[in-house]
């Protein structure tokens, strides 16, 4: 048996009951959105040509009665600083955005108020009152100034609403309590003036006290009917919060004392396939909505989606569920409000904010930009495509700038585009010229993006709101001038920022639904697909963003979380009422930010089970491979072996070597595939550019004295030097990076600390009658190794820092700013010496030994390190520890070993049938 949908029955109502006078019936149903459904299913029942009835949602209908233009709740917050102002003595004002975080919630109580037509005098002393008797117990002359201002608030709530609601009727606008309550008032007067309108409500479920008292007086004057759409399964159960409402209306309006209750369906106990799935985290949830939404296409091919709704208990799962669905899905149609805090512009303009406001913050005249605020926005995904600042990016990242002058970014980027220059052009004119700047921008952003594919429709709707809260803004400052400072305008902005929703509208009859929860209200769908299925999401939390208590709330009448509670409940159980196939899915994380336990929803549907549902329940994890991680392989391609021929023959370093020992994966993406890593800002400088400080520095000090025997006068020259000379290479090296602050300044006192200790030992060396000529500095060696077993002979090139002529024995000297000691570089076999990344300094050190032995002449060689963390141990030569004897020349006995071993190496690197594959 096939459901008939709520709004067909209520066509059929209109041409059978109406027919006559449809041009002068009005239906009126709770939100926009169903009023393209009503016209479309009165379409299916009709031959002929017919005027339509006048579909209206609710709150155009109150706004004709009372003939007042309803308000955003940015413009209200505007308005009643406004009022503020004007009744608050000068010297007790607040800023504009202290105001308003108490304001937003007053504004919330007052609408409450009047939607449920209280006597706000009444309402507001009592707030008054309840907080009078919490301070009974302090004596007079114990209240503080604090204290004092604390109760003249809560005193001056009646004058605050008093004046906020006459200032608004002057000016003939008004937010929805105070249009709900001029509406009763003018009741009378409206039921006269259309005495030949016939009025069909449609679809309700919670009514305020206002819109009862409207609907039971056009009721009552029979100028209108009303058809529920309530289930008996909750309508007869008392305890169901789903039929709440509607028994409260049943039992007190006075309608259904002489009258029947009309439509009590009978459609939730009919067969449903409910399928409970738990999942990890949110991404999870909308993965497996699209994996639902392939398989009914997979089912069949050829069926529409329009019967199908995915409804987000949580918005910010929009977008993931956008990437998550399969491409056949074609039409698609969003509905819903998506907060601004997830929307991609916003994030732009609160990047913006900061840029600026920190620039103007710490040096106005010279607009002084930090890189890391200026990267945010060029990699923006709405400003990198379209920017054109590639270049620049790279010369922030390559020269250090921490901090740029306004000036000096110009110069880095002599062609901008219009884009560049509105995101960089200073905000120094006021917040008006500021409002404009971003005004053009967001316009200029979205004349980038096109309308190919759903991802730039959204991206522009999410640019679109923004770009209207801006204009907004635009137009309450041009109108009322509290906004002084680029400050306060960013507390502005994040104020009016949280009331600014993006909306999405799409062709609402074709193709598959996603919406949110309440724009759901009156469909009905075959397939339904529910996330966020956790509590506080569905049903929301326990927020209490009031002024007014729980048990005042109570006392009077207005709603509570209770209320709220059931709203939810009702729109939940009515998706389901006629749905064959319902998919609810939960986070089964009970830790995290999105984490909690599934919804009592849930589990109202398992206790409460009906009889012909199908109820399943299933907890799907991502699908794990028995193998965490597969490591990379790589074969050896005809390519790869002319590359590593080419390496051959210009030479491999002993880095290079080290670095296939460590990883032969990374020799390849660094030698072969030549990939090295992204350059990025050194806002702290980094061990390897503090290394490099100290190298060039030791060689820019030790220059003049190549060739030439050490004394001490010479050492003594360096001490005067260093100083400048670390300055100098500091400079050099981390080019534009601030060094005369904060770790960099401590830095820099370390490289100098290290190159002095280093003096100190050398002076040492020479008062104790030591010998050192300096033979060669940062000099390039290279040798050629030609073995039987080697394809074609192998250069050997590298730089070594030092070679010094000590007391006679050559030195080849490895400066090393880590920590290195003596097993470090003592070998005791040669056996597995390229198999071990701890042996990676001696294979280094032996490598400058074998390019430097035809050069030293048959002199003895000792090739070894100075670890700069390890000074007191002196120069640490590579030694072989043959039992107890240890030696420490570099013979050609070693050198054949240590080449014997290298050649293994080198084979490995240069077999064609042995991929390079990763280590882990």
């Amino acid at each position: 048996m096939t459901n008939i949908s709520f709004l067909d029955k209520i066509a059929t109502v209109l041409i059978e009951n109406y027919s006559g006078k449809l041009s002068n019936t009005i239906v009126v149903l709770p939100n926009k959105r169903a009023k393209i459904f009503l016209v479309e299913a009165l379409k299916k029942q009709v031959s002929n040509n017919i005027l339509s009835p006048e579909i209206i949602s609710i709150e155009e209908f109150i706004q004709d009665i009372a003939s007042i233009r309803n308000i955003d709740p940015i413009e209200l917050l505007f308005e009643f600083y406004e009022v503020y102002l004007s009744i608050t003595e000068k010297q007790h004002q607040q800023s504009f955005e202290l105001f308003a975080n108490w304001a937003k919630t007053l504004l919330q109580d007052f609408n409450e108020i009047d939607r449920y037509l209280l006597d706000p005098s009444h309402v507001l002393s009592y707030l008054k009152d309840i907080e009078d008797i919490k301070k009974w117990g302090i004596e007079v002359e114990n209240k503080t100034q604090l204290l004092e201002k604390y109760i003249d608030f809560w005193k001056l709530l009646p004058n605050y609403y008093q004046s906020l609601y006459n200032h608004l009727l002057n000016k003939g606008i008004g937010y929805q309590g105070l249009i709900y309550r001029e509406a009763v008032n003018n009741l009378n007067h409206f039921s006269d003036s259309i005495k030949d309108k016939q009025f069909v409500f449609a679809g309700f479920n919670a009514l305020n006290a206002a819109e009862e008292r409207i609907i039971q007086h056009l009721i009552a004057s029979d100028q209108a009917a009303i058809y529920w759409d309530v289930d008996q399964t909750f309508l007869n159960d008392p305890y169901h919060d789903a039929g709440l409402f509607v028994r409260r209306f049943k039992s007190s309006w006075k309608h259904y004392k002489s009258s029947p209750f009309e439509w009590i369906v009978d459609d939730f106990s009919q067969s449903k396939n409910i399928q409970v799935i738990g999942t990890p985290k949110s991404i999870g949830q909308a993965k497996i909505a699209g994996s639902i939404i392939e398989n009914i296409i997979n089912d069949n091919p050829n069926a529409t989606l329009d019967k199908v709704a995915v409804v987000l208990g949580e918005e910010n799962l929009l977008v993931p569920l956008l990437y998550s669905l399969p491409s056949t899905v074609g039409a698609l149609n969003i509905t819903m409000g998506y907060s601004s805090k997830n929307n991609p512009a916003q994030i732009l303009i609160a990047k913006l904010f900061k840029m600026h406001t920190n620039a103007l913050s710490r040096n106005a005249k010279s607009y002084v930009l930090y890189y890391k605020d200026v990267l945010d926005i060029l990699t923006h995904p709405l400003v990198e495509p379209y920017a054109k600042t590639n270049a620049l990016v790279n010369l922030i990242n390559q020269n250090n700038y921490t901090f740029i002058t306004h000036q000096k970014l110009l110069e880095l980027n002599p062609n901008p585009t219009d884009l560049f220059l509105l995101l960089f052009q200073k905000w120094e004119n006021g917040s008006m010229a500021v409002l404009e700047t971003i005004s053009s921008l967001l316009l200029s952003i979205k004349s980038n993006l096109g309308n190919d594919n759903e991802e730039e429709k959204i991206a522009k709707a999410f640019v679109y709101a923004i770009f209207k809260t801006i204009n907004k803004l635009m137009n309450y400052y041009s109108q009322h001038s509290n906004i002084d400072k680029i400050e306060t305008l960013y507390a502005i902005y994040k104020q009016v920022i949280d009331l600014a929703e993006v909306s999405f509208e799409g062709e609402p009859l074709n193709g598959l639904q996603i919406m949110g929860v309440l724009e759901s209200r009156v469909l009905d769908f075959e397939t339904v697909i529910v996330t966020s299925m956790n509590e506080g999401k569905f049903p929301a939390g326990k927020s209490q963003n009031s002024f007014i208590p729980y048990d005042v709330k109570r006392e009077l009448g207005l709603p509570t979380f209770k209320e709220k509670d059931a709203i939810y409940t009702y729109h939940f159980y009515h998706l389901l009422q006629r749905a064959k196939n319902i998919y609810l899915i939960y986070n089964t994380e009970s830790e995290g930010l999105d984490a909690g336990e599934k919804s009592r929803f849930i589990t109202q549907l398992e206790v409460e089970k009906q009889q012909k549902h199908i109820l399943t329940h299933e907890i799907y994890n991502a699908v794990l491979p028995e193998i965490a991680y597969q490591p990379i392989k790589v074969p050896k391609s005809e390519s790869v072996m002319i590359r590593l021929k080419e390496i051959a023959e210009k030479g491999f370093s002993p880095s290079a070597l080290t670095s296939y020992i460590r990883n032969p994966i990374d020799f390849y993406f660094q030698k072969i595939l030549r990939i090295s890593e992204v350059e990025e800002v050194e806002e702290n400088i980094a061990l390897n550019t503090l290394g490099t400080i100290i190298h060039e520095t030791l060689e820019a000090l030790y220059s003049p004295f190549i060739g030439k025997f050490l004394s001490e006068n010479d050492i003594l020259g360096c001490f005067k030097l260093l100083d400048n000379e670390v300055l100098k290479q500091f400079k050099l090296v981390y080019k534009e990076g601030e060094i005369k602050k904060g770790r960099n300044l401590l830095a820099f006192e370390v490289a100098k600390r290290n190159v002095s200790n280093f003096l100190k030992v050398e002076l040492e060396r020479i008062k104790n009658g030591d010998a050192i000529k300096i033979l060669e500095l940062e000099k390039t060696l290279e040798r050629k190794l030609e073995h039987p077993s080697l394809p074609f002979p192998v250069l050997f090139k590298g730089n070594v820092d030092r070679i010094e002529e000590y007391n006679g024995i050559i030195r080849i000297i490895d400066y090393k700013t880590g920590k290195v000691e003596k097993p470090n570089v003592t070998l005791k076999s040669w056996k597995g010496l390229t198999e071990e990344i701890k042996n990676d300094k001696i294979i280094q050190v032996l490598a400058y030994a074998f390019m430097y032995e035809k050069e030293a002449n048959d002199k003895p060689i000792e090739a070894g390190i100075i670890s700069f963390k390890n000074l007191k141990s002196g120069f640490l030569p590579f030694s072989f520890k043959d039992g107890k004897e240890v030696n420490t020349t570099i013979d050609s006995a070693v050198l054949n070993d240590y080449l014997e071993q290298m050649v293994l190496l080198l084979n490995e690197i240069l077999d064609e049938a042995k991929p390079f594959e990763e280590k882990i």
